[in-house]
This record gives structure tokens, C-alpha cells and sequence, in this order.
């Protein structure tokens, strides 16, 4: 609650939903993450969705995310990291 006094509510309800998949499981905070709406162009909600879909086994989809928050990332780190996690994926490993 602190956090939306502060923050835009879409991405404090990214932070939630992460937080919620800690905690309750991934399938409960992606279906949060996914409710989610105006952070399309937002690197980490990608990159998020994407760690949640690869813990339920969702390949394919987790693949798609990890492409789609490859695309959006500002930096070289940040895309060196996820491209490993995307051939990671693709490669079928954890």
C-alpha cells in the first residue's frame, strides 16, 4: 500500500505479483502479473512473466516472454542475461 503512494500502480503490481508467486506459487502470481495492464513496453514485466511460465513447465510461452523482454531491455547486461535465460529455455534446461 505504501508502495502505490509512490509508485505507478502497474508496476508496484508487478512487484505484487512476484512477491504473491514467492510466496503462494507461480501460478498465482502470474495470473496477477498477467491481470496487469499498461506495462506492455516494460522490459521486466516480460522478463517476469517469462521466470513464472518456465517454473509451470510452459515452454513455449516462457520462450515467447523471454523474447519479448529481450527486445525491450535498455541495457547489453541486462539482454546478456536474458538471452542465456531464453537459450536456456530453448535448450530445455533450468
Amino acid at each position: 500500500a505504501r508502495l502505490r503512494a509512490v509508485t505507478p500502480p502497474p508496476v508496484v503490481e508487478r512487484h505484487r505479483g512476484v512477491a504473491v508467486a514467492l510466496a503462494h506459487g507461480a501460478g498465482e502470481g502470474l495470473a496477477l502479473i498477467d491481470a496487469i495492464e499498461g506495462l506492455d513496453d516494460y522490459y521486466l514485466l516480460h522478463a517476469a512473466r517469462a521466470d513464472l511460465l518456465r517454473r509451470l513447465d510452459r515452454k513455449d510461452e516462457s520462450a515467447a516472454a523471454y523474447e519479448r523482454a529481450l527486445a525491450l531491455a535498455p541495457s547489453e547486461i541486462e539482454r546478456d542475461f536474458l538471452r542465456d535465460r531464453l537459450l536456456q529455455e530453448q535448450r530445455g534446461g533450468t
